[in-house]
């Protein structure tokens, strides 16, 4: 099938979360992605279980969910490049790419020859993005970066969590790792657009992403508030700093998502709640007045929520245009009908269960679909075929090779 990226092929030396997911995007799009690992052991991730994917016969494989949600549609190849023969290898696979995305600490590659200036100097064409946590310059950039510590650093934590004069309040983390996966958005985004580029000047480049770069720059109108504003953002639980009222409520079995985007949705909820005294409140006119006198209003909506249902409340509000929703857990998330229609649950074909339950990627494209055939590979599952197929190694080199543990 004719997919957007097809053609192209990627050099996936990253590990873990935010590289892969970046290699994985790329994959789903049609590229190409040849998965580099150290052989016997792999990406680290493989190792992040329970749970781990069950074999037909219902027993424990190597493959954790963990490396499974960030590796579909890739080849795995073992190599050692601390070894000469494996360096070597690694510049072959290079000069035959497009795209090269490794996420090593600072200056680490530069020791086998594979940065980007000893690259580029093998293939002018080569994209080569590097992820790490602080970037490739500056105090910090010999400084390892982990997700948890870079929600920290880069403001996140400060705005998320229940407010701090509440019980739980404190700092809070974001449920997934929010870090990686954005920095790896962000890098597919550099990545594609180097690739236009090229088309243009006929020479690749190199792209510095960093951890907390992304962190900080995804912010959004929490750091225009501060820039703007000169207030520091504080935590505020389910609450939203420029919208009232948008947050959670209590409901008479759980809870609902109210989100009132502007005046006339707010004149609408109060005539529905039985409550249009606050909706004609004077201090309630407009979302600036609501933000001011927040608590006033919060206080005057959160008993009427208590008298319906959740599903009464969305069935009463939703033909009024009056956003709102339920919280649902990953179960009831999956058992959505809108879920199930737009196929955001798949199963793919896998050596070792049958088939293996992924989560779609949420791009839709009119004139080529993406597919997914591919499962997450199992460790050095193509060595030989690359090998063979791609460098052109003969049966006996590679058996050296192995024999020499360079793959």
């Amino acid at each position: 099938m004719n997919r957007p990226l097809s053609g192209l092929r990627v050099l996936d030396m990253s590990r873990i979360l935010a590289g892969p997911w970046c290699g994985q995007a790329l994959a789903d799009l049609g590229a190409e992605v040849i998965k580099i690992e150290r052989p016997g052991k792999g990406d680290d991730t493989r190792g992040w279980g329970p749970p781990f994917l069950k074999d037909r016969e219902g027993r424990d494989t190597a493959e954790s969910a963990y490396y499974l949600c960030a590796n579909r549609g890739k080849q795995s190849v073992t190599l050692d490049i601390a070894k000469p023969e494996g360096q070597a290898l690694a510049r072959e696979l290079a000069q035959r790419a497009d795209i090269l995305l490794e996420n090593y600490k600072v200056g680490d590659l530069k020791r086998y020859g594979l940065d980007y200036d000893t690259l580029s100097a093998l293939n002018p064409r080569l994209v080569y993005c590097s992820i790490t946590g602080f970037g490739q310059d500056g105090p910090l950039k010999d400084r390892a970066g982990y997700d948890f510590m870079v929600q920290g650093m880069g403001g996140l934590m400060s705005i998320t969590g229940e407010r701090d004069d509440l019980p739980g309040g404190g700092p809070q983390k974001a449920g997934v790792a929010i870090a990686d996966l954005m920095t790896g958005m962000y890098s597919t985004v550099a990545i594609l657009a180097a690739i236009e580029e090229r088309h243009r000047s006929g020479r690749g480049q190199h792209i510095d992403m960093a951890l907390l770069d992304t962190q900080v720059a995804w912010l959004a109108n929490q750091n225009t508030n501060y820039l703007i504003g000169g207030e520091v953002p504080v935590r505020m639980g389910n609450a939203h700093p420029n919208v009232v009222p948008y947050q959670t409520f209590p409901t008479q079995d759980g809870s609902v998502i109210l989100a009132v985007g502007n005046d006339g949705q707010f004149m609408r909820f109060c005539e529905a709640a039985g409550i249009a005294e606050t909706g004609s409140d004077p201090r309630f006119a407009t979302n600036a007045l609501r933000i001011a006198n927040r608590e006033a209003c919060i206080s005057a909506i959160a008993p009427a929520m208590k008298r319906k249902t959740t599903a009464e409340w969305i069935a009463v509000l939703d033909p009024l245009g009056v956003p709102c929703g339920p919280v649902h857990r990953l179960d009831e998330v999956f058992a959505n009908p809108q879920i199930g229609h737009r196929k955001m649950k798949v199963e793919i074909p896998h050596p070792l269960s049958g088939t293996v339950p992924l989560v779609a990627n949420p791009i839709k494209y009119s004139r080529t679909p993406l597919s997914y055939d591919t499962p997450p590979p199992l460790l050095s599952q193509h060595t030989d075929d690359v090998l063979r197929g791609l460098l052109g190694k003969s049966d006996a080199e590679i058996a050296a090779l192995r024999a020499a543990g360079i793959i």
